[in-house]
């Protein structure tokens, strides 16, 4: 899935973003990653929620989802930002990337009042 994403809100650290591209990684089923031809430090790699975390399931506000179009469940896609600078891969749970699969609208959600790590480690 190659999408163009659409900042809803700027992502935090890199406001000229205002495009960013999601690749797949190939042979790395949902991993994928994450730039922007405005912000060449930007580069992230973002796991499919849906499709490596079971257990994940963050609560959005009317406000977080009024910023993406107000999409359905079946048209949001969760992704969580992958940290490899450590001896483990650890995902950020309490920040995901959340977009409108319909309309490609995104944004960088905190999800205040819940108990979702910054650093949660991949399963090896």
């Amino acid at each position: 899935m190659s999408r163009v994403l659409v900042p809803a809100a700027a992502l935090p650290g890199f406001p000229e973003a205002s495009t960013l591209s999601l690749e797949p990684v190939e042979g790395a089923l949902g991993l994928y990653s994450l730039a922007s031809p405005q912000a060449a430090a930007l580069r992230l790699f973002v796991l499919d929620a849906a499709l490596h975390l079971a257990d994940y399931k963050p609560v959005f506000t009317n406000e977080q989802m009024a910023l993406l179009g107000e999409p359905e469940p079946a048209s949001r896609c969760v992704l969580v930002v992958v940290n490899t600078s450590d001896s483990q891969a650890s995902v950020n749970l309490l920040a995901p990337l959340v977009f409108n699969t319909d309309t490609g609208a995104c944004a960088q959600l905190i999800l205040e009042g819940q108990d979702w790590p910054i650093r949660s480690a991949l399963p090896l």
